[in-house]
């Protein structure tokens, strides 16, 4: 059986010198590969050679068709145990058309696998351009199902520094440069200059040489060429744990890619009657306008909120030692009826029991300072009558109340205790 070695950079350079045939370009051309079920139990398979890679070092799985007297089997999966062995999980309904002893022809999903390839390979050329340029080591490689990503060992990342490190890598692809295949013992790796010396327990190294550019263990799927990569797109950064992330796409995603990006942007510049590079000073101007007008809003609302904490408070009676205001709101905000409290709150001996029924059922108490009335706790109390969270200060609380139904009850309860 083929066997792929770990999961991780480091382990994963160190597969069999007779797997390589199954890694590169070479399975793009010859793609039909005679394999022996030797197990089947459902939903997986075991054979006794394959050419369909295991996810490992970042990359993920190939995907294809098992072809027997049996009838086809699809693989969806491919994983590698941890002794070594490359499982293929079928989709549960071709599992009766596999069966141990039998001979089976594997077909390789070409055009994943090509994508695959031109990811992994992308990656070497661009952690290489970093690592020229900027002395930045990718720490970490990861292929996802629409972008990629390498995480760079830096405490900070510039665009022009982004920029630099794309347009070198494009111009090695540009430049068709050959992608060579190796396998060398541990103590003379340690001559070579490798990116990166990865820590492994086996003596011998799979190296992918990207001809006077860069030389990396790597037990990965790559092109045959450097121009067989295409082109490499870098998409953006951001600060993770251990340095800084690089998004990016290479080859026949990039072109993707790039169209969705320039769709994007068209119909973004026809909604603002734009050109295409006008659109970023139009929504600019679009945001600057909006939080004008939620500012004016606000204003608004808080001028309303005083009329109306001016009209309750004028309108509210005496509960021995301060006025009480109960008001409930079916065609109010939250965000009102929050400044309405705070309003109520401003007047000398008031207490605020409010309520609304707009969107989310919800009760607001306020107090004035010189009310010697916990609202919190009250908030507290209720929210624990009905099922309900509230929480807040002992000036200001506010909880949501799960039926809103019941809001006027609660509001008249609360009053009637705080009152006696």
């Amino acid at each position: 059986m083929v066997g792929w070695r770990g999961r991780s950079a480091g382990k994963w350079a160190g597969s069999l010198r007779r797997s390589d045939l199954c890694y590169d370009q070479a399975t793009l051309l010859h793609r039909h590969i005679l394999a022996r079920v030797i197990n089947g139990d459902k939903p997986a398979i075991k054979l006794d050679q394959t050419a369909f890679y295991p996810t490992s070092g970042g990359q993920v799985f190939d995907t294809g068709v098992l072809r027997g007297d049996g009838g086809e089997a699809r693989v969806e999966q491919v994983e590698e145990t941890e002794n070594g062995e490359v499982v293929h999980y079928i989709n549960p309904a071709d599992i009766t058309n596999v069966r141990p002893g039998m001979k089976v022809r594997g077909t390789i999903d070409t055009f994943r696998r090509r994508d695959h390839m031109q990811q992994h390979s992308g990656q070497h050329v661009l952690s290489a351009a970093f690592e020229r340029l900027y002395k930045m080591a990718t720490v970490s490689f990861h292929m996802g199902a629409e972008t990629c990503t390498i995480d760079l060992a830096t405490d900070g990342i510039r665009d022009e520094q982004l920029k630099k490190a794309e347009a070198l890598a494009n111009q090695v692809i540009f430049e068709n440069r050959p992608v060579g295949v190796r396998f060398v013992h541990l103590e003379e790796a340690k001559k070579l200059g490798l990116r990166k010396l990865p820590d492994v327990g086996k003596d011998e190294l799979r190296l992918i040489d990207i001809a006077e550019f860069d030389l990396c263990a790597c037990g990965g799927t790559h092109v045959r060429t450097t121009a067989q990569i295409g082109m490499i797109l870098v998409r953006k950064s951001e600060k993770v744990k251990q340095g800084y992330r690089v998004e990016f796409v290479c080859g026949d995603r990039a072109l993707r890619v790039a169209r969705k990006d320039f769709e994007t942007l068209s119909q973004a510049a026809m909604l603002y009657s734009a050109g295409l590079y006008e659109v970023p000073a139009n929504i600019k101007k679009a945001l600057d306008e909006i939080k004008a007008a939620q500012k004016q809003q606000h204003r608004l609302l808080e001028e309303m909120a005083e009329l109306w904490a001016d009209r309750l408070f004028a309108a509210s009676h005496t509960e021995g030692r301060f006025k009480l205001v109960k008001q409930l709101f079916t065609d109010r905000e939250l965000t009102f009826v929050k400044l309405l409290a705070q309003k109520l709150s401003k007047h000398a001996g008031v207490v605020a029991l409010l309520g609304s029924t707009q969107a989310q059922a919800t009760l607001v108490f306020a107090r004035s300072a010189d009310v010697d009335i916990d609202v919190s706790a009250l908030i507290k109390e209720v929210m624990a009558s009905v099922g309900g969270r509230g929480g807040g200060s002992k000036d200001l609380a506010q909880g949501g109340v799960p039926d809103a139904s019941k809001l006027p009850e609660l509001l008249e309860e609360v009053a009637r205790k705080i009152a006696g």
